[in-house]
C-alpha cells in the first residue's frame, strides 16, 4: 500500500523433524521484487516479511496452550529484532535517527500478550484483534457440559488466555473486529470493556470533560479482505434469464463437481437453494432441511443442495459431526425428500466457485442459517457470484447485508421464518433480481485494498508514540487527541455511572463516585500531586540538572549511564524477602559471591524492589553498602527508575540518586494520576467503613510517588486478592498495575505497562543493556507479580527457603503459577540456598562461572 515501507509478521520459529522445513527459516520476504516496483527504489530493506523468533524449545512443535512460560522470551526476542531494525532503517532512511514501528498490532491471546509488552518496552501504540475469544469459549466449553471449569483450565489453560486478553484491552488504542456482533456479544463479557462507557468516555474528550483517569480502547470493525480477480461475473440480463438459457440450463460435462450434484436431482431446472457448512450442530443444517421438507410450495419450486464437507465413511467422521449427518439422513427420508436434496460426498476446494457459478445458473439461493454466524465468509462469496442470500440476523450476517442488502435476514430457530425467506426469494422474480444485482455492486467494500486502506486509516488516527527521549511538556500537550471518527451526537447523558463495588457485576447505578469527582473537578480540588516523600521531592527539583547530566553522558559516551553496554554481566537482585534484614544480606552475599569470582571486571548490579528510593537509601546505610555500587536501581515495583549520583549536587534533598524522567514518560500511558488515586481512596474509605476498622487500609504517603500510589494494610487476610482488585480497576475503566508486596502488608498501584520486568526492556532500548547478559535472583515466591521476573532471555537463579511466607499471595490466582513457570527453561536454575556457595554454583550451571 503507498505509504507504507516494510511490514513484519512476527512469529515463532520452529526447527522441528516432524515439522516443514521452512518454519525454521529465519526471515522469509513475502511480497517478491517485480520490475515496476525495483527494490533500489523502495529501499534494501522495503517489502512484507515473516520474521520467526526462536522461544522455548528448539526442537520439538509445541501446543499454543503450553507456550505461556515462553512469551517472554519471544517478547524479548522479537525486541531484540525491532530494534536491530530501526537502526538499519535509521540509517537506510532515517538520516542516521532510529526509525520505530509505527503501531504493534497483536492478533489472538498470546500475540496480545506480547504485543502488549512490547508497546510498553517501545510506547508505541498497539491494536488488537482477538479473533476467537477466551471468555465467550469458556462459555461454549461450560454449557456443552462434558469439562468442569477446572478440567478446561487445565486443558486450555484458559484462565490465563483471558487474563492476557484482558491485558490486551488494558494496553491498546484501537480493538479490531470482524463484526459488530464481536463487540455487543463478545467483548462485552470482559471486565476491561463495556461498548456504552466507550462511547461515553470518547464523547466526554470530544466535548472537553474530564474521563478522571479512565481509559477504553476504541472498537472498530473492519471486514476481513478477500481476492475477487478469480471470480467469473455473473453475465445474463438483470433477471438471469442469460444464464437460464445458457446449455439449457443443464450440467456443464466438463465440471464433474455439476454433474455430481445433479445427479442427485428428479427435476435440475429447479432454483438451487444452496447451503454449504460442515455437519455441525451450530450450523443448523437440521433446521434448514425441516423448513424446506415442511414447506410444500418450496419443495415444489426448488432443489436444496447441502455441501458438508467431505466424508468416506460415516463411521469415521467425529461421533458429533456423525449424529447431524444420520439426524439429516433420517429428515430426508422422514418427508421423502429423495430426489429433491443433494449431498454429495466429496468436493474439491477449487470446486467451491463453480458450486455457486451452478446455483446462480438456476437462480437459486444460498443460505447460511447458523444459530450464530461470527463472520460469515460464504455469503460474500455467493454475492460475487450473484447468488441472493438468506442468512441468520444473529453475527456477521447483519453487517454484511447492511452494506450489499442482497437478500433476507431470518431468526435461525424460527423454522417458518426461514421457510418463508427461501419462498420468498425463489418465486418472487423481481425480489430475486433486485437481490443478485446488490451483491456484486458493493462488493470491493470487501477486497483487500478496501480492508487495507480502512486498516490504515485508523492506525493514523492513533496518537503518534515512539521512544524520544527528554521530550519536554509543549510536545506531550500538542499530541493529538483520540479521533471519535464516527458521530457521537446521540450521546446525551456521558455521566459515568461509577460505583465502587467488588462482587464482580458492572453496575449502571447512580453515579455518585463519577458525580463527586465531576464536582472536585468543578470546585478546582483536583492538583497535579508528586506525592514523593521530602526527600525524594527534592529530587523531582533536581531533575532538570538530572536530565542534562543524562544528556552528557550519553553524547560523550563516557559517563555513567552508557555503561550498561560495556557490562558483560549485569546482576539484578530482585528477591522478595520477609524481611529487611534478609534482604540487606542476600544483597551483600550476592555482591560479594560475584565481585570475588569475576573480580571488578565489566560487571554490574541492579536492585528490582518494592521500596521506594528513600527505603533503599536507608537499607543501603544499614548493611554498609553505596549507591555507587550499582548501576540503577528499579523502585516502587517498576514504577520509579532511579540511578546513583556521584554529586550531591544532583539531588538538592541530599539523597545521591537522579530520578529518570524518560521512564516517567515511557510508562506514562494511560495513568490514571490523581483521578485513579482519588477513586483508590474513595475505595479505601468505603472498605474500612464495612470493615469497621478505618485504619484496614490506609494510604501510604512516604512509598507514593508520581507513579505509583502505595497503600499500608494492616490485616492482609481481610483484604481482596489481586484478581479482585484488577477486576474492579478495569470495570471502572481505571488502567494500572496492582501489586502485593511484603506478603501482602502494602499495596502498590503503578502504570499498567510498568513493572520490574518491563524495566529492565527499558534499559535496553534506552541504553543497550544486553537481556541475555542479566542474572536475576529471585525467591521461591514473592510479590504478586513474581512471575514477570522468571521468562525472558535473561537467566533467573531461584533462591530456595527465600520468599516461602508470600505462598498466600498466591492461593487465589486466576491461573496457576504452574501454567506460566518455564519449567524446561535452561536460562532457570533453582539454588539450593542463598548462601555464597548456594550462589557460586548456580552461577556454574548457568555458565557464568567455570566450575
Amino acid at each position: 500500500m503507498p505509504g507504507v515501507y516494510r511490514v513484519d509478521l512476527l512469529t515463532r520459529q520452529i526447527s522441528a523433524p516432524d515439522v516443514d522445513w521452512s518454519y525454521g527459516e529465519p526471515t522469509e520476504m513475502l511480497n517478491p521484487v517485480n520490475s515496476e516496483n525495483s527494490r533500489e527504489e523502495l529501499g534494501e530493506s522495503s517489502g512484507a516479511y515473516i520474521v520467526r523468533i526462536p522461544f522455548g524449545p528448539k526442537d520439538k512443535y509445541v501446543p499454543k496452550e503450553l507456550l505461556w512460560p515462553h512469551i517472554p522470551e519471544f517478547v524479548d526476542g522479537a525486541l531484540n529484532h525491532i530494534i536491530q531494525l530501526s537502526k538499519a532503517l535509521g540509517e537506510q532512511i532515517g538520516g542516521g535517527e532510529l526509525v520505530w514501528p509505527v503501531a504493534i498490532h497483536g492478533h489472538y491471546a498470546d500475540a496480545g500478550d506480547s504485543a502488549a509488552l512490547l508497546s510498553g518496552a517501545l510506547n508505541v501504540p498497539m491494536l488488537f484483534t482477538g479473533h476467537s475469544l477466551g471468555r465467550d469459549k469458556l462459555e461454549q466449553l461450560l454449557k456443552q457440559g462434558r469439562q468442569s471449569r477446572e478440567e478446561i483450565n487445565t486443558t486450555y489453560k484458559i484462565m490465563r488466555r483471558i487474563e492476557a486478553e484482558e491485558l490486551s484491552l488494558d494496553a491498546s488504542e484501537i480493538v479490531i473486529t470482524s463484526t459488530r456482533q464481536e463487540i455487543d456479544s463478545q467483548w462485552r463479557l470482559y471486565d476491561g470493556f463495556d461498548p456504552i462507557l466507550e462511547r461515553k468516555l470518547r464523547a466526554r474528550i470530544k466535548r472537553g470533560v474530564s474521563c478522571h483517569g479512565r481509559f477504553m480502547p476504541r472498537t472498530v470493525v473492519i471486514p476481513p479482505g478477500m481476492e475477487f480477480h478469480h471470480i467469473i461475473p455473473p453475465d445474463g440480463d438483470a433477471d438471469g434469464e442469460g444464464e437460464r438459457n445458457d446449455h439449457d440450463n443443464s450440467a456443464n460435462p466438463d465440471l464433474p463437481i455439476w454433474a455430481e450434484i445433479m445427479r442427485f436431482f428428479t427435476n435440475p431446472r429447479k432454483p438451487m437453494i444452496l447451503a454449504l457448512a460442515r455437519a455441525d450442530p451450530k450450523k443448523n443444517i437440521t433446521t434448514l432441511v425441516k423448513a424446506f421438507g415442511e414447506c410444500r410450495p418450496l419443495r415444489d419450486l426448488a432443489n436444496l443442495t447441502l455441501i458438508m464437507g467431505n466424508r468416506d465413511d460415516i463411521d469415521e467422521m467425529s461421533s458429533t459431526n456423525a449424529s447431524v449427518l444420520l439426524s439429516i439422513l433420517k429428515l430426508i427420508d422422514r418427508y421423502d425428500l429423495y430426489g429433491h436434496v443433494a449431498y454429495p460426498k466429496h468436493h474439491k476446494q477449487s470446486e467451491v466457485p463453480d458450486i455457486y457459478r451452478l446455483a446462480a445458473k438456476t437462480k437459486g439461493v444460498f443460505i447460511n442459517p447458523a444459530f450464530i454466524e461470527p463472520f460469515g465468509l460464504t455469503l460474500i462469496e455467493a454475492a460475487a457470484h450473484g447468488l441472493p442470500i438468506v442468512a441468520t440476523k444473529n453475527g456477521g450476517p447483519v453487517d454484511i447485508h447492511r452494506v450489499l442488502d442482497n437478500g433476507l435476514l431470518v431468526d435461525p430457530h424460527d423454522q417458518q421464518s426461514i421457510a418463508d425467506a427461501l419462498l420468498n426469494l425463489v418465486s418472487d422474480k423481481q425480489l430475486w433480481a433486485r437481490c443478485r444485482q446488490n451483491g456484486p455492486k458493493n462488493i470491493h467494500l470487501f477486497s483487500w485494498p478496501e480492508h487495507c486502506k480502512t486498516y490504515l486509516s485508523r492506525i493514523t488516527s492513533c496518537k503518534p508514540r515512539q521512544p524520544q527521549w527528554r521530550r519536554t511538556a509543549a510536545e506531550f500537550d500538542s499530541s493529538g487527541s483520540d479521533s471519535p471518527g464516527d458521530s457521537l451526537r446521540d450521546i446525551q447523558d456521558i455521566s459515568l455511572n461509577l460505583k465502587l463495588s467488588l462482587d464482580g457485576e458492572k453496575i449502571e447505578g447512580t453515579g455518585s463516585l463519577d458525580n463527586a469527582l465531576d464536582n472536585d473537578a468543578a470546585e478546582g480540588n483536583i492538583k497535579e500531586e508528586n506525592a514523593v516523600l521530602t526527600l525524594s521531592k527534592g529530587v523531582l527539583e533536581g531533575s532538570q540538572k538530572a536530565g542534562a547530566l543524562v544528556k552528557e553522558d550519553n553524547n560523550t559516551g563516557a559517563g555513567k549511564f552508557p555503561a550498561f553496554r560495556k557490562r558483560k554481566h549485569v546482576f539484578v537482585i530482585a528477591v522478595d524477602c520477609d524481611t529487611t534484614s534478609e534482604f540487606c544480606e542476600i544483597v551483600e552475599k550476592v555482591i560479594e559471591t560475584v565481585s570475588k569470582e569475576l573480580g571488578a571486571g565489566p560487571i554490574g548490579f541492579i536492585l528490582s524492589t518494592a521500596y521506594s528510593i528513600s527505603e533503599i537509601q536507608s537499607l543501603l546505610v544499614s548493611g554498609g553498602l553505596s549507591p555507587s555500587q550499582f548501576d540503577a536501581f528499579i523502585c516502587s515495583s517498576g514504577g520509579e527508575l532511579y540511578y546513583p549520583s556521584s554529586s550531591s549536587e544532583d539531588s538538592p534533598s541530599g539523597l545521591p540518586f537522579v530520578v529518570d524522567l524518560d521512564y516517567r514518560s515511557h510508562t506514562e500511558y494511560r495513568w490514571g494520576g490523581e483521578g485513579l488515586r482519588k477513586t483508590l481512596v474513595r475505595w479505601v474509605t468505603s472498605f474500612n467503613e464495612r470493615k469497621g476498622d478505618g485504619q484496614a487500609v490506609a494510604e501510604d504517603e512516604s512509598g507514593t510517588t508520581k507513579h505509583c500510589y502505595a497503600f499500608n494494610v494492616k490485616d492482609p487476610a481481610l483484604i481482596p486478592s489481586v484478581k479482585e482488585l484488577r477486576k474492579m480497576m478495569r470495570i471502572q475503566a481505571l488502567r494500572c498495575n496492582v501489586v502485593y508486596t511484603q506478603n501482602g502488608t502494602q499495596l502498590k498501584v503503578i502504570p499498567v505497562l510498568a513493572s520490574r520486568s518491563q524495566a529492565l526492556r527499558y534499559l535496553y532500548v534506552r541504553w543497550g543493556l544486553d537481556l541475555s547478559n542479566i542474572v536475576a535472583f529471585v525467591g521461591e515466591l514473592g510479590d504478586t507479580d513474581y512471575e514477570g521476573l522468571l521468562g525472558g532471555v535473561h537467566k533467573t537463579v531461584i533462591l530456595k527457603g527465600v520468599g516461602g511466607n508470600a505462598r498466600k499471595l498466591h492461593a487465589n490466582r486466576n491461573y496457576p503459577l504452574e501454567h506460566v513457570f518455564p519449567v524446561d527453561s535452561p536460562n532457570v536454575v533453582q539454588s539450593e540456598g542463598s548462601s555464597g556457595k548456594n550462589i557460586q554454583a548456580s552461577l556454574v550451571k548457568l555458565r557464568i562461572l567455570q566450575g
